[in-house]
């Protein structure tokens, strides 16, 4: 580990269950209940499943039938993006009185350098459970949080100790701490690469650090400097507080398939009016038009139009959208359409942050 992540202090701040625990809050009904948020007993998909329902396998990303079949007393409730924006910024709010160096990741999930702090305060552990008992205090919901010199370490930290806690890595216990590791715990590593890394007796942080960068590069590209670099505690990303939005996009899952086109440009110009609602708000226009299909049988499409001038308009949307909707025949009926506006014209400023070096 280089001298220069050995000094930092990351908390990696994530919401228990987030938009379940939202709906728990609001309604006093369903506490304590499985609830599902998104998707419904014979459609879609659930975008997230209260701490009840994971108890019996429900999980993100699975079907509404899957998860209904998991949990016959699951409750589905429709997501409240607005409502789950609101207190995200609330939060937020939260993180900017201990340090301006805040990099979101999503509505739910922040990393923070307190290196230097507004409280002046040399333990980052200690203001990683301030900063959860002050979201918990002020929003009513719990946080978990992991601490360490890095935001790989403490990505993974924070999911250590879910829900309500925190762990913190210290510098001297990064190694020791990813060698034990399972491989599959490791940020970045997902399902297909874990498979693959089990082919090759990479089970633990250790087997991983027993490979060579070349081993590793054959095997994984460019992943595989990655991969040799954080096992043994190399991860010099510095949070960002000035993250760029790269796109914008709104989608519906459909309670029935559409095999008609113009049922489709009534559906698709719902989603063009929530889209443009979200431009607008961010001061935010693109070049860029992007159609999702999705078809009954879950295979994915997108077709693409780039434009010379900037876009943010509905009805210019909806126009770039019928055209290409109107591009090829459909393959399949269709279960979920989205639109996305990406190219976008936000400045690409790039910004120089000091990091000066403490004692942990």
């Amino acid at each position: 580990m280089d001298e220069l992540t050995s000094n930092r202090k990351i908390i990696h701040v994530d919401m228990d269950a987030f938009y379940a625990s939202v709906e728990q809050l609001d309604n006093p009904l369903l506490r304590g209940k499985p609830i599902a948020v998104g998707g419904s007993e014979n459609r879609g998909v659930v975008a997230a499943a209260s701490y009840e329902a994971r108890r019996f396998g429900v999980r993100s990303a699975i079907s509404g039938a899957a998860a209904k079949k998991n949990c016959p007393d699951l409750i589905f409730v429709a997501p409240r993006f607005d409502r789950y924006k609101e207190i995200s910024a609330q939060i937020q709010k939260i993180f900017y009185e201990y340090t301006d160096l805040v990099e979101p990741l999503s509505l739910d999930e922040a990393y923070l350098d307190v290196t230097i702090n507004k409280k002046g305060n040399p333990s980052a552990t200690l203001l990683a459970q301030e900063i959860r008992q002050r979201i918990f205090d002020s929003v009513g919901l719990t946080a978990s949080a992991g601490v360490s010199v890095n935001k790989f370490v403490a990505k993974i930290a924070s999911d250590y100790n879910k829900p309500n806690g925190q762990k913190t890595v210290n510098p001297d216990e990064v190694i020791a701490f990813l060698e034990v590791l399972a491989i599959r715990k490791f940020h970045g590593v997902g399902k297909v690469t874990t498979e693959k890394m089990y082919q090759l007796g990479i089970f633990t942080g250790l087997d991983l650090k027993a490979k060579s960068v070349e081993f590793l590069e054959k095997h994984f590209g460019k992943s595989g400097t990655f991969y040799y670099n954080v096992v043994r505690g190399i991860h010099n990303s510095e949070v960002k507080s000035n993250r760029i939005t790269k796109s914008v996009a709104a989608e519906h899952t459909f309670d029935s398939n559409l095999s008609s086109e113009i049922f489709m440009m009534d559906k698709l110009e719902l989603i063009a009016v929530s889209l443009e609602r979200r431009l607008k708000r961010n001061n935010l226009a693109g070049k860029t038009i992007t159609l999702k299909i999705k078809y009954s049988d879950f295979t994915q499409q997108t077709r693409s139009k780039t434009m010379p001038y900037f876009v943010s308009d509905k009805a210019l949307i909806l126009e770039i959208v019928r055209e290409l909707l109107y591009q090829e025949r459909m393959k399949d009926s269709v279960r979920l359409l989205g639109i996305s506006v990406s190219n976008l014209n936000t400045e690409k400023k790039q910004f120089v942050t000091v990091q000066l070096k403490f004692d942990f």
